[in-house]
């Protein structure tokens, strides 16, 4: 038997090399794929929701984590309903995107909730939809995704076409628009309201972007500022309700009714707006300052 040349060895080598290294690649990916919105796990948040009852007033930035958020909010949201409960876990979420990267989809997925996920984007929602269709905790029955393009005029006959007129828990918005008279227009009244405000506004500005039924604006990270509203807009226009806190890059701010966990005292305004990355944003205000800002 003819033995086997240094360069053959050598070629073997390289060839095992090569496969392993694909290995390694095929299952990082799925480690990826896996652990992607892993930040907490159901045993752990099951954990902290049973221990977070005894730390009512627990900073927003201890119990921050993200598994499916855009930020933290994922923990703050686990840690208030830990405080007042989960309710009849319905919750709204209005530009939600895909329906994945959202503030509903954590308590979907590991909390059993039903929510009802509305975005203008068609490709988003079909997105969204194979998604939770696929996932063993939502195959059976998931959310409900649909493309709708929200305005003042039919926020409440979509809300009661899809069957969420009443008995809501959380109302989440983050449309980077009209946000501000799309919350003045609806009639729901959750425990827990989230909105996303427009962080480059100073505290003692109340103001919105004018109303437009066909407003959009550019990507909010890359465009000039010019869409949402101040924090302050939201905290007037919400009466029967309290600001108790923000997420820690202060995007983010959360509402509490005010018949809810009445001993969790409110905070003021611009508490919400001294992260690090609010105070970068502010910076932007004396340019945007000049656009056409409506006071409330």
């Amino acid at each position: 038997m003819r033995g086997i040349s240094i360069l053959d060895m050598a070629a073997c080598l390289v060839d095992l090399t090569q496969t392993a290294a694909r290995k390694i690649r095929q299952v990082a990916r799925r480690t990826l794929r896996a652990t992607d919105h892993c930040g907490a796990d159901r045993g752990t948040q099951l954990a902290l929701a049973m221990a977070w009852p005894q730390h009512l007033n627990r900073d927003f930035r201890d119990v921050e984590f993200r598994n499916f958020s855009q930020n933290g909010e994922d923990g703050i949201l686990l840690y208030l309903f830990s405080l007042i409960g989960h309710g009849n876990r319905r919750a709204v979420e209005l530009c939600a995107g895909d329906g994945i990267e959202c503030n509903s989809a954590n308590l979907i997925v590991h909390h059993d909730w039903d929510a009802l996920l509305l975005d203008g984007n068609p490709e988003l929602i079909a997105k969204g939809r194979e998604f939770y269709s696929q996932h063993q905790e939502t195959s059976r029955l998931g959310p409900t995704l649909a493309a709708e393009w929200i305005t003042v005029e039919n926020v409440n006959q979509i809300l009661t076409k899809h069957g969420y007129d009443d008995a809501i828990d959380f109302l989440s918005l983050d449309m980077d628009g009209v946000d501000y008279w799309i919350l003045e227009a609806i009639q729901l009244r959750p425990r827990l309201i989230v909105v996303e405000y427009n962080n480059r506004i100073p505290a003692d500005k109340s103001v919105t972007v004018p109303y437009k039924s066909d407003f959009a604006t550019d990507d909010p990270f890359a465009g000039d500022g010019f869409f949402g509203a101040s924090l302050a807009a939201f905290d007037k226009l919400l009466d029967g309700y309290r600001l108790v806190g923000a997420n820690r890059h202060n995007t983010n701010a959360f509402f509490l009714r005010d018949d809810v966990l009445p001993d969790r005292s409110a905070v003021p305004v611009a508490s919400c707006l001294t992260s690090r990355w609010a105070q970068h944003q502010q910076r932007q205000w004396p340019a945007l300052s000049g656009h056409a800002w409506v006071e409330v």
